[in-house]
Formats: C-alpha cells, sequence, structure tokens
C-alpha cells in the first residue's frame, strides 16, 4: 500500500503539473486480478480498488496501518461499479449488483470480494476512514439510495446524486459516501463550487469512455488548477480546496467525505464569479 502525502495551499501556488498530480491524484488502482491500496495523510483515508477475476481476494491489512486486520481501527465503504459480485464479511455474503454500496463496520477481520462472472466481473471501489466506534454491516441498493435532482440543462449541469452512507441513511462513524450521475447533454459537475474545511473529500471518476477525460478543479476559488483525469482515477480534496469539474463526454463520480461531522449541507458556497 503506498502513502500518499498531500501538498499544503502555500506549496500548492508554486506546484507544476506533473507535482500537483503527484500530490493530488491517485491511479493504477484497477489492476484486474489484485486489491490496490493507497493511503493519505489527509484525515487518515484509506483508497483502493478490489477487482476479483476467476479467484476471491481477501482484503489484507497492511503496515501502515499497524493492525491485526483492515477494520481493527476502521470503518469501510464498498461501491460495486462493474458486474455482479459478493462481498463476504465474516460468515455472511452479500450479493452487491451494479452500484449497490456496502458499509463494514469496525471490527470484522474477514472481507473477501468475489465476482458472479469472470467475463463480466466485479469492481469494488473502497473508501475507508479511522473510526471510534462500530457500526452494523449494511447493504444499500441503488433503488434504495437517497437520490437527489441537482443543475439544469441549461447550465450543463443537470445531475442525479445519490446518498448512500449518510446521516439520514446507513449509519457510520464519520464515511459519507455517494454518487453522481451526470445527465446527458450535461458536462460539469459540483458547480457552482464550495470548499468544506470541516471535512476532505475524495472523487473516483468511473464510466468515462477510454478516449474521455474529466478536468477536476481544485484549489482555492481565486487560485484554481487543474487535474486532467481518466476512468477509475481519483482526486483528493483537502478542506481548503475547491472539487468540481467538466467532462468531455458522458460520466459518473463516487464522493466520499471524512473529518468533523457528516452533514451533506455543510459546504462554504464559493461564487462563480470569483473563480479565476
Amino acid at each position: 500500500m503506498k502513502t500518499h502525502l498531500l501538498a499544503d495551499p502555500i506549496r500548492y501556488l508554486r506546484m507544476t503539473t506533473s507535482e500537483l498530480r503527484e500530490a493530488f491524484l491517485i491511479d493504477s488502482l484497477y489492476q484486474p486480478g489484485s486489491i490496490q491500496l493507497a493511503y493519505v495523510d489527509l484525515d487518515r483515508a484509506v483508497v483502493g480498488i478490489a477487482s476479483p477475476q476467476a479467484e476471491a481476494l481477501s482484503l489484507p491489512t497492511d503496515n501502515a496501518l499497524k493492525s491485526r486486520y483492515f477494520t481493527e481501527r476502521r470503518e469501510l465503504g464498498v461501491l460495486n461499479i462493474g458486474g455482479t459480485g459478493t462481498v463476504t464479511v465474516g460468515d455472511t455474503a452479500h450479493t452487491l449488483e451494479n452500484l449497490d454500496c456496502l458499509y463494514i463496520g469496525r471490527g470484522n477481520p474477514n472481507i473477501a470480494f468475489a465476482s458472479h462472472d469472470e467475463n463480466a466481473p466485479a469492481i469494488f471501489y473502497l473508501l475507508s476512514y479511522p473510526a471510534h466506534t462500530s457500526h452494523l454491516t449494511t447493504l444499500i441498493h441503488k433503488e434504495d439510495a437517497n437520490p437527489t435532482q441537482l443543475g439544469s440543462v441549461e447550465t450543463s449541469n443537470k445531475r442525479t446524486i445519490y446518498k448512500y452512507i449518510f446521516l439520514d441513511g446507513a449509519k457510520s462513524c464519520q464515511l459519507v459516501m455517494g454518487v453522481t450521475h451526470l445527465h446527458s447533454g450535461s458536462v460539469w459537475n459540483t458547480m457552482p463550487p464550495h470548499t468544506h474545511m470541516r471535512r476532505s473529500e475524495i472523487y473516483m471518476y468511473f464510466n468515462l469512455a477510454p478516449e474521455a477525460r474529466v478536468f477536476h478543479l481544485m484549489g482555492p476559488g481565486e487560485e484554481t488548477r487543474h487535474l486532467v483525469m481518466r476512468n477509475y482515477e481519483v482526486a483528493v480534496s483537502p478542506g481548503w480546496s475547491i472539487h468540481a469539474g467538466a467532462g468531455t463526454g458522458a460520466y459518473s463520480f463516487c464522493w466520499g467525505m471524512g473529518g468533523e461531522n457528516q452533514d451533506y449541507a455543510d459546504m462554504d458556497p464559493v461564487p462563480i464569479d470569483g473563480l479565476q
């Protein structure tokens, strides 16, 4: 598991494109037949992708965590962005269809991932934060997620947000997690933008065509930069940074947060006319 160190807002101002990508973008997580994880020093998040093929994959711990097993002191959100698969927690197997999500609470030592069909394998996106208490493992089906309609066709940002793990949904210690889908003809996400110093946020873009890209905007509103991102890549957004973007084609993204609270509406708006 690679440790990922972020830059502060002072160093950020002087960074080159390659330095920005090294600090704020995580790639190469999707490697079929394996589990790839990255430890982020910001709020001690762990992100990863488990992509089982013919054989099941067990979730390992890592020396960076200094724990006997992965969820000894952590909670975990699992979003299936591939074919039908199974996540086994202890002795209980949970079947996840595409866009189903599983919350796994602290204190579950044995977690494994499997695909039902190796020709249409599951792809499990993983997001984990430290947890000081335990909550029940909970399966949230796509049709049971809490949908919110935002944006408009006129502003090219009509989108549907599905909330899975949040205050009024699956209970967690600090993890908040959901998915945003852009409607046909819309390209902008999270516009107008915002920040929230009380929580960091992590985006994982998916459902991009091979040739498509997302231009992910970041930084303070008056000093924006961008990351050009591909399918299954992750952008880490500290509390001082906006997180928005525009795509060259249709796409979706999983957003996840950890920090001081779980209030989805806790945002500090950044007016569009103030962006630079």
